[in-house]
């Protein structure tokens, strides 16, 4: 028999403190399985059937579908769509694991697994991001068709369904959930995008505000991105081999991006040959644009992100703030925890880098949020009392619970950029003559990301200590003086910045800092011996790609020397800066090899010579005319 049943999960929910004397003892929520014990349970407890499923243009798409042997219930299905595959193919051949997680498993659940069109062993061509087309005609496919299909087809041909469908799936598999709420299907009552692709020009993965994220897509797409012929059960994701561990060295000694191609792919990797062929947010990039479709969502929806996912943090707050602006399902919630890519789906989520949470976050989301959600809207009859934001406030490392997000009591306040390498909420005390702070950018030397030797998108770059940065001349530096009550910042923070150049394009990295008091404890145990003291936490930093200051469309050249103003928005934070803290600005112009090197030469950086390359002088004005700032939500 299944454990952990609906009956089971509906009176533990309801359960009301009473006098001890008066209440019997407690009942045990059954173990949670995991490992060994967790795959042995599915074998045991699930059938496994694999099918080829029909879509409306003829193609078959592979999926696997895991039903639970006890027929006394009728059971929702829990559908993931994906390019990762689906493995282990085979009937006889079980996973360790089936997501969302080990309670839906001993809940009871109808899991489906399908490959998506053209990767593995589904039929049709596979599309990166496919385009969503909203006026398809009657043969016309895109994921939301192939999903509404495999909906149809599975509510008419598996058994022992009590006709509910939920869909859910991290990153990739997450745009393919947003694909599925989209015209879903009448039988699709709950969908949970998890950190979804959502926009990969603008802040997603490869390219954050038209800068190009290099280690990310060249590491990623060198595997992921090989053409698979026909369908196969063997297609690999083999990974580069750098022959260095060295990251920064091993992007430097290639040379200008066009150097990728030649020196190492080789012309077999056909996306990469089209993101070097977009350099702009021409319609190539904006046909892939998911936001832009969100409207009109039926489901209850639950999106789930986490604050320091250097991959898809955009995509989480992006779906979110659409289907909340677009006529919103009846629920629409939010959740963001302290956690990088996935960080949810696995044990813990205690600690990220250096910054300890002191709580088992990842556990509790999904036994106090994600299954809860789930079970009422696929099992229940759909009611749902969960605020509408449930987010994790770092720094005090507290659960809070909002009806919107951002939280409706966050007022905007300006840090102003101020001379001696200062800030302060007050643009008082400004000079009315041009004053400013300048620095060299050089991109033969420019400023690492991390203090680390790694080679790819080292995830702990989102909490790192920037001390090593704010010693180099080449970083712009500002501080305020000591906070003497806690400070919380929630929601987008607003860059404008006044610049000029010597050169006619440049990158302007701005990262938001949290300057721990030099007494502030170390942690315990403290394996690798990490200090504290004066510790430079970031919480959030974001490039942007100058030249597209009035367009992504349409770059424009910087005029050498003359004043021009930057202005653009960094991801939402919910942090708390605690007494004895101060915020820090750091501005710089290079941060390598997260970001490709700007020749800081108006060109096709894509297509860019060694000889484009330019050293230059870079100028952050702050004075009466040119007030240079970062505008914060400060919740009181």
């Amino acid at each position: 028999m299944l454990r952990w049943s609906l009956p089971l999960v509906l009176a533990l929910s309801f359960i009301t403190p009473a006098p001890l004397f008066a209440q019997p003892a407690p009942a045990t929520p059954p173990k949670v399985l995991a490992g060994a014990e967790l795959k042995d349970y599915i074998r045991a407890n699930y059938t496994k059937y694999e099918y080829q499923i029909p879509m409306r243009d003829g193609v078959k798409l592979f999926t696997a579908v895991y039903v639970p042997k006890d027929d006394a219930h009728k059971y929702p299905m829990m559908l993931i769509r994906t390019p990762y595959s689906v493995a282990p193919y085979g009937v006889d051949k079980y996973p360790n694991e089936l997501r969302p997680s080990a309670q839906f498993v001993q809940s009871g659940y109808i899991f489906v697994n399908q490959d998506v069109r053209g990767r593995w062993m589904s039929e049709g061509e596979f599309a990166n991001v496919r385009p969503h087309n909203p006026t398809k005609k009657p043969k016309e496919v895109d994921e939301s068709s192939d999903t509404y299909d495999t909906v149809e087809w599975l509510i008419k041909n598996v058994k022992g369904h009590n006709g509910n469908v939920g869909i859910t799936g991290i990153s990739y598999p997450g745009f393919y959930a947003v694909c599925g709420m989209i015209d879903a299907h009448p039988a699709v009552k709950a969908v949970s995008p998890q950190a979804p692709v959502t926009d990969w020009f603008i802040g997603d993965d490869f390219h954050h505000n038209g800068c190009f994220f290099l280690p990310h897509c060249f590491n990623f797409m060198y595997g992921f991105g090989k053409n698979r012929p026909e369908p196969t059960k063997k297609f690999g994701r083999v990974g580069f081999e750098h022959d260095t561990p060295d990251g920064y060295k091993f992007f430097l000694d290639m040379g200008p991006l066009k150097n990728a191609d030649a020196k190492h792919y080789k012309g077999e990797i056909a996306f990469w040959k089209e993101v070097m062929e977009h350099p702009n947010y021409d319609d190539f990039w904006k046909a892939r644009n998911i936001r832009a479709h969100v409207k009109n969502v039926k489901p209850a929806v639950l999106t789930v992100g986490g604050w320091f996912d250097a991959e898809n943090l955009f995509g989480a707050l992006e779906i979110y703030k659409h289907a909340e602006a677009n006529n919103p399902p009846k629920n629409n919630h939010l959740v963001m925890g302290p956690w990088d890519h996935g960080g949810w789906s696995r044990p813990g989520g205690d600690k990220h880098g250096d910054i300890s949470f002191n709580a088992k976050t990842a556990d509790f989301y999904r036994a106090q949020i994600e299954f809860p959600f789930f079970e009422s809207h696929l099992k229940g009859d759909g009611s749902d009392s969960r605020p509408k934001a449930w987010v994790f406030e770092t720094g005090t490392n507290v659960w809070r619970k909002h009806d919107a997000w951002p939280p409706k009591g966050a007022n905007r306040y300006s840090q102003y950029l101020h001379a001696n390498g200062t800030m302060h909420w007050k643009s008082d005390g400004y000079d009315s003559k041009s004053t400013f702070d300048e620095f060299v950018s050089d991109p033969a030397k420019p400023v690492p990301f991390i203090n680390k030797t790694d080679i790819g998108m080292v995830k702990e770059y989102m909490t790192a200590d920037q001390r090593f940065a704010s010693t180099r001349p080449d970083v712009l530096v500002y501080r305020t003086e000591v906070f003497n009550e806690d400070l919380t910042l929630a929601g987008p923070i607003e860059v404008e910045l006044y610049v000029s150049t010597t050169g006619t394009d440049a990158d302007w990295v701005v990262k938001v800092i949290d300057v721990y008091p030099d007494d502030a404890s170390d942690p315990e145990p403290n394996p690798t011996g990490v200090r504290m003291g004066g510790y430079q936490q970031l919480i959030r930093g974001e490039p942007f790609r100058g030249k597209f200051r009035n367009s992504f469309e349409k770059p424009e050249p910087f005029k050498p020397g003359e004043v021009t103003k930057v202005k653009f928005t960094l991801p939402d934070v919910y942090h708390t800066l605690r007494p004895g803290h101060r915020l820090m600005v750091q501005v710089q112009s290079t941060w390598f090899p997260l970001v490709d090197r700007n020749p800081q030469t108006f060109c096709d950086i894509n297509k860019a010579d060694a000889s484009d390359f330019k050293k230059q002088t870079h100028k952050v004005y702050r004075d009466e005319k040119h007030p240079s700032r970062v505008t914060v939500g400060v919740v009181k």
